[in-house]
């Protein structure tokens, strides 16, 4: 939901700026397809049309309309470029794209994100094609700017540009220093590589002062249009007025809320009643405020993030809610700012204690009527420097739940985590999930608002959920193969595992069910350049209200390029009181039509037939046909 991103991003800039913050190392905008990656947390996941309208959302969020607004902030997109596709998941690897990859999938975020003004862009540490991307004169100069018409700065990930001599790229720091500058970068984050080394270089020759100026120049522009140089201080009381105000707060909720999807219900367990006489709230991360807030969690001056623990106990304020979190997930997972957050500096639960907290939750649920099961990652499992090679619950979770499952009693899991998880049991034996991901300071009050009803759940999911860490990178927009998943015997397929994901791409329940039809094209046919409305007609055909996001894809069936099966090229949420029926239109011209052609070594619009599908996730069935003729 762009709107609510924005949203959520203005009042992190309010809050930021009262703190006396300009400036924030977001939007991260990296398409990312390999769950096993960390940094998958902090995208907008696996679709590069979703990952643009975010990117373009979160930056007026964060600027608005006047980076003079002492209520906004410089945003920054970042990781430029292509680092969400690290070579086996491997946070830092190397990254291997083709051009037309590059433009088609990794680039549209960040052009995006230049089309909405944003003021700075952060490079990437890897390697790009055997050439680092704080060192690469083809992102940061061809493309960045000689293309798009970026107008600000570029400042390199913290060290990245020292790291260039660690990389093999560079001969020295002084080669680092000279080599990032000459490929377009402005700002060495950390690293001192420039600080050291630049007036050397234009004391030899080897860089001019006009050199000098130009990447100076935008980082002053910016200064400027801030304000800072008319206002550089800030009013140290504004914070406590502004922090956690009660609009904030009901943002964050409302973010949180929006963005939880409901993976499974049998049977309408969900949403539960309130007049439930003992409940068991179960899981290491049941009262986990660290993992409520997620990576990159600050351990500074923080109102505590609600815990679903807390948001249950507050929805049911007469009911007995008994707690157990079990044996803990480990703790020895780096952290980068693990140094400032006493949490991790505890030991870790011996053995004989983990059995301990083992058989207690055993016990505690057992006297339970239903029982909540919260489960998934601790916040330092995802996010820089958090690969997993495995995509399991992590420690005795699943162990945990299997044995209460045991029971007979209803069980609800609700799973925090940074990324997609191989929940392959629980898929088939626990009857309601609702995936919370890191839902942020209200996250136990809108996980508790879900479970009981008081907000119909809407979200779909970003990403697809492979079912082991074997099948990533997984992801839906794949180009077809000459022996498909459905050929009878030379198929694309593993013969140990199915090879389609545990839920796809743009997949969500609700406690309502939704129908679409008459879908309607408004041209069957026509001609490069030009443009048709696509429509359909949504229904709540259930008996309560709530949300569908309705969603377009489309395939070109031949070109100069094979092209993915399927694309999404439009979405819209939509709110439909029970028995409602909405018609939702889409645009499909050439911007959705055109793609860069490795053979045609550009963009291309191209003569061909089109299938077009509208529904609610990636695999929908109604389907119309357009073509494009000369």
């Amino acid at each position: 939901d762009p709107s609510v991103a924005e949203q959520a991003q203005a009042v992190a800039a309010k809050e930021a700026r009262a703190a006396g913050l300009h400036w924030t190392f977001g939007p991260m905008l990296d398409i990312a397809r390999d769950a096993r990656w960390g940094r998958i947390v902090e995208g907008a996941g696996e679709d590069t049309y979703l990952g643009a309208a975010m990117a373009a959302a979160q930056v007026r969020g964060f600027q608005g309309d006047d980076l003079s607004d002492p209520e906004r902030v410089v945003a920054c997109a970042k990781h430029f470029a292509g680092y969400g596709a690290a070579d086996g998941g491997r946070d830092y690897d190397p990254v291997y794209l083709s051009e037309a990859q590059m433009r088609n999938i990794y680039f549209p975020p960040f052009q995006a994100a230049v089309e909405a003004g944003v003021g700075t862009f952060m490079s990437a540490y890897m390697d790009l094609n055997n050439v680092p991307a704080s060192g690469n004169h083809w992102l940061l100069r061809d493309v960045l700017r000689e293309e798009w018409g970026f107008e600000g700065f570029v400042v390199s990930d913290a060290f990245a540009v020292a790291n260039l001599v660690t990389q093999g790229f560079a001969r020295d720091r002084r080669d680092a220093a000279l080599r990032s500058l000459k490929a377009g970068m402005n700002m060495d984050m950390a690293s001192n590589t420039y600080l050291e080394n630049l007036v050397e270089l234009v004391n030899d020759g080897s860089l001019s002062m006009d050199e000098i100026d130009e990447m100076v120049r935008p980082i002053l522009t910016i200064k400027a249009r801030m304000g800072l140089f008319e206002h550089p201080y800030v009013d140290e009381t504004l914070f406590e007025k502004v922090a956690a105000r009660p609009e904030h707060k009901q943002a964050a909720r409302l973010a949180a809320q929006r963005s939880m999807v409901l993976l499974r219900n049998e049977g309408g367990l969900l949403p539960l009643s309130k007049d439930l006489k003992n409940v068991a709230v179960i899981g290491p991360l049941a009262d986990s405020m660290e993992a409520t807030e997620g990576s990159w969690m600050v351990f500074g001056h923080q109102p505590a993030a609600v815990t679903v623990l807390q948001g249950v106990r507050a929805k049911l304020p007469g009911v007995n809610v008994a707690y157990a979190p079990g044996p803990e997930i480990a703790r020895d997972i780096p952290h980068p700012f693990g140094e400032f957050d006493t949490t991790l500096k505890k030991p870790l639960q011996s053995p004989e204690d983990a059995e301990a907290a083992f058989h207690t939750a055993v016990e505690t649920a057992k006297g339970a009527d239903l029982v909540i099961m919260v489960l998934g990652e601790n916040a330092d499992m995802a996010g820089e420097f958090a690969s997993r090679g495995s995509l399991d619950l992590p420690g005795r979770q699943e162990e945990l739940l299997k044995t209460i499952s045991a029971m007979g009693k209803p069980i609800v899991l609700v799973l925090l985590n940074g990324r997609p998880l191989s929940i392959n049991w629980a898929a088939e034996h626990v009857p309601a999930i609702l995936e919370a991901w890191e839902p942020g300071t209200e996250g136990g009050n809108a996980v508790a608002d879900i479970l009981f009803g008081d907000v119909n759940p809407g979200g779909k999911l970003p990403v697809c959920f492979p079912r082991s860490g074997g099948h990533a990178p997984l992801y839906y927009a794949r180009t077809l193969t000459h022996a498909p998943e459905d050929s009878p015997r030379y198929r694309s397929r593993y013969w140990d595992s199915p090879t389609t994901p545990l839920y796809p791409f743009g997949f969500g329940l609700s406690y309502t069910t939704f129908s679409m039809d008459n879908l309607k094209v408004s041209a069957s046919q026509i001609k490069v350049g030009q443009s048709v409305t696509v429509s359909a007609d949504v229904t709540n055909s259930g008996k309560v209200a709530g949300d569908e996001v309705v969603q377009m894809y489309i395939h070109q069936k031949w070109g100069s390029d094979s092209r993915p099966m399927r694309e999404l090229k439009g979405f819209e949420r939509v709110s439909l009181q029970p028995g409602e029926t909405k018609t939702i239109t889409f645009q499909l011209g050439p911007d959705e039509l055109k793609y860069w052609s490795t053979n045609a070594s550009g963009w291309v619009q191209e003569v061909a037939a089109f299938d077009i599908w509208v529904g609610a996730d990636s695999l929908t069935t109604l389907h119309a046909d357009l073509e494009v003729i000369e």
